[in-house]
């Protein structure tokens, strides 16, 4: 299975402020793209070459896991925004998050807590187990729930290349508005 760079749910520059276009042309069409192609190379010829995603990530380790980890986590957070987004979750996505942090509020912080306390590079993600029951997980560099039988619902990139050029290093400020741009509506889909 050949893999192929994800076409971006919106304009370059429709998440502006909160992510600009200089950051999704060097983010999605350079880093995401390194990762797609290497990934490529990395599977060819081995067991993994027509395996899923999800089985790669669930299977591998070293650089076939660092790339498929990384695709997967692209894919996942490139599609989860939308120019017109921000608000809260709805339906039982937001009666689960109440009943884990007892309001969106106290989640957000919860979540933002998690992203800034993530040392070096990696991902902060809402993640649900078999029973819909919600966590928090840090994950250290391609990580992703999915290595412990959890399905992400959202995540955060906390690499500085997500938000080095619009933020410098207030990556606790780039967490903060990137509630703006959340749709809810894939979100609540994936839970």
């Amino acid at each position: 299975m050949k893999f192929e760079l994800i076409k971006l749910p919106y304009a370059a520059d429709a998440l502006e402020p909160v992510i600009s276009k200089q950051t999704i042309a060097f983010h999605h069409g350079k880093h995401l793209l390194a990762y797609v192609n290497k990934l490529n190379e990395l599977i060819q010829g081995t067991p993994f070459e027509n395996a899923s995603l999800i089985d790669i990530v669930k299977g591998s380790d070293g650089p076939t896991f660092n790339n498929a980890g990384q695709v997967l986590n692209h894919e996942l957070y490139f599609t989860q925004f939308t120019p017109n987004g921000g608000g809260q979750p709805e339906g039982q996505l937001a009666e689960a998050i109440n009943n884990e942090w007892g309001s969106f509020e106290n989640f957000k912080k919860a979540f933002e807590e998690a992203g800034v306390g993530l040392f070096g590079s990696g991902w902060v993600w809402l993640a649900k187990d078999k029973t819909g029951k919600l966590q928090i997980t840090k994950e250290q560099n391609a990580g992703n729930p999915v290595t412990k039988d959890l399905v992400p619902i959202l995540g955060f990139d906390v690499w500085e290349h997500s938000y080095y050029l619009d933020y410098q290093n207030r990556r606790a400020d780039h967490l903060k508005d990137l509630w703006k741009i959340v749709d809810w509506n894939v979100v609540n889909k994936r839970y």
